[in-house]
């Protein structure tokens, strides 16, 4: 605390006001404040002043609190606990931040104005609670912030949380998308030595809650969160194979998944170049124009297939040459038409017995149906157009099996009557190629099993929509403006990289790779202010950061970490 003069002219003379101003500190750097006015002071008052906040005049304390002593007498019977609130999840979190130099790069890029409370920290505020606590900015404001540790964490106080400011932090962030998926490439790479020599691609949907009028992209398609009554964006995630996110891009939600490989491809070869990697692809990217523009200056990749594709390769299912990847799966290469590719024959046991109790089942729905029709007609005379429609009603919804059935309506004297018979050449095939699916690639310096392997690291696609849904809660989606939207998922892409982060951070240590139950053991440490009324009559306010428990501890020591005693000096 200090003096500051300040000037002002007054009939045509310059005069000094003088103020007392506090320095303190914030998430974005040291600010000042003024305490007092003190107004027009002489030599003998400013020293006076100055005496005062340095509290060097004889008899005085001081504007400072004066240091305590370390061993005072207290009165157990009045010794409580305040202010208690969740400290160790997000601790945690904004540690895995500055590892990965998240938090620096935000106070770099970000602008920085006339504001007291920086855009980077409502950034890391609002990551940190889709991490922890995934809700609305809304119930961050009025509910979440006061209840967690993040005011000490990041310096923000309460007061300066409202949902307007946390709305207007995802109008700051969100120009910084590409630049944010650059730096977290590069910063998880270092981290963990990541080579990206193969990449994953896959999409999914996410629904809003209202009309979304203010959203072009907003709009109704096949849903893969079974709400086809809701509006939708689609969302193309591309992750490495250990599942770490490189990049995304929003679609309107009703373009198809085929038609968005060429822009994704596209936009992440013009960020990080045009390296030699290996683009893996469900089959449901599959197209004959994809597969040329893959082809185009020689792009590898590894794709599934549409099923029909496997009719092509009969003749290799029932030979003996498989190759064992572990048990109950076996492999087979064999060479594509035009000598460039090489197709993958791939048999589960899983897989077949799973198909063999679809068919069975849809098999004997169907034969079910087709007996109660045939009863019917036994019964009352109905057109044949009915039958018909009521028999493509009965084989549509147990597709699975409707190839088995040849059936026949025929109609006289105005009555219909049912004959079918089952199709034995379509349970051959039925029988012969359950559980195998086909694969193709242009990757000719791999085997059999790797190429397989690497397809099923999809899987980490897959996952990883799992977690944005599930713990991250990224849906349904409330805002409605297209800025607004692009900005959460934005927000929830950076907490699911923390998640990875942590991930590999734990199968590092030993401690596997989910990070679900270490994040939720952790998040139980408080943060409290334990007050120590003393023999003086005054408190001392000690701000102190919970005893781990001992399992608590083994994580800590095994992630590296060292958790804080205080959060900041005692106080009178």
């Amino acid at each position: 605390m200090y003096i500051r003069p300040g000037y002002r002219r007054k009939n045509g003379k310059r005069h000094a006001y003088w103020y007392l101003v506090e320095s303190y500190r914030t998430a974005s750097g040291p600010r000042q404040r003024t305490v007092a006015y003190l107004g027009d002071l002489d030599e003998a008052g400013r020293l006076g002043i100055k005496a005062l906040a340095e509290g060097t005049q004889e008899g005085e304390t001081g504007l400072f609190p004066s240091p305590l002593p370390r061993y005072v007498e207290v009165d157990h019977g009045l010794v409580r606990v305040e202010n208690i609130r969740d400290f160790g999840g997000y601790w945690l979190g904004l540690e895995l931040m500055r590892r990965l130099g998240l938090d620096g790069f935000l106070r770099q890029v970000l602008p920085v104005g006339r504001e007291t409370i920086g855009w980077d920290a409502m950034v890391k505020l609002l990551v940190l609670c889709r991490l922890i606590d995934p809700s609305s900015e809304l119930y961050i404001a009025e509910h979440l912030y006061a209840r967690s540790g993040l005011e000490y964490l990041l310096g923000v106080p309460a007061s300066a949380v409202d949902d307007n400011r946390l709305y207007r932090a995802l109008d700051h962030v969100l120009p910084y998308k590409e630049a944010l998926e650059t730096h977290l490439k590069t910063g998880l790479g270092t981290l963990f030595d990541l080579h990206y020599d193969l990449v994953l691609y896959d999409i999914t949907s996410t629904y809003f809650e209202g009309q979304a009028e203010g959203n072009p992209q907003a709009q109704r398609g096949y849903s893969r969160d079974h709400r086809p009554d809701c509006k939708q964006v689609c969302i193309g995630l591309v992750v490495t194979r250990e599942g770490l996110p490189l990049g995304y891009e929003i679609f309107a939600g009703n373009r198809g998944d085929v038609t968005t490989l060429q822009e994704i491809v596209t936009t992440m070869e013009d960020r990080y170049g045009r390296a030699d990697r290996i683009w893996c692809l469900d089959r449901g990217m599959v197209s004959d124009e994809n597969m040329d523009f893959l082809k185009q200056e020689g792009r590898r990749y590894i794709v599934g297939t549409p099923r029909s594709m496997l009719k092509a390769y009969q003749q290799h299912l029932p030979g003996q040459d498989w190759q064992t990847i572990h048990d109950g799966l076996e492999v087979k290469l064999c060479a594509g038409p035009e000598g460039t590719e090489t197709f993958i024959l791939c048999r589960s046991t899983a897989r077949r017995e799973k198909e063999r109790a679809i068919h069975q089942r849809f098999e004997q729905r169907i034969e079910e149906g087709l007996k109660k029709i045939v009863a019917g007609t036994a019964k009352r005379a109905w057109p044949a157009g009915v039958i018909e429609r009521r028999i493509g009603r009965l084989l549509g919804h147990n597709s699975r099996a409707a190839g088995l059935f040849d059936v026949t309506v025929k109609e006289q004297d105005g009555r219909a009557s049912v004959t079918w018979t089952k199709n034995e050449s379509w349970r051959q095939w039925a029988d012969l190629s359950e559980g195998c699916y086909l694969l193709r690639s242009n990757v000719a310096d791999w085997t059999a099993a790797e190429l397989w392997q690497a397809y099923m690291h999809l899987t980490d696609a897959e996952a990883a929509f799992r977690i944005h849904k599930s713990d991250l809660r990224i849906r349904p989606v409330w805002h409605h403006k297209q800025d607004r939207v692009q900005a959460h998922i934005l927000v929830c892409f950076l907490a699911f990289v923390l998640w990875k982060m942590l991930a590999l951070t734990c199968k590092r240590a030993g401690l596997g790779d989910e990070p679900r139950r270490v994040l939720a053991e952790l998040a139980q440490i408080k943060v409290m202010d334990v007050i120590l009324p003393v023999k003086s009559g005054q408190e001392i306010r000690l701000r102190v950061v919970g005893e781990p428990t001992e399992h608590q501890k083994i994580l800590l020591h095994k992630l590296d970490l060292v958790l804080p005693n205080r959060l900041d000096e005692c106080k009178m």
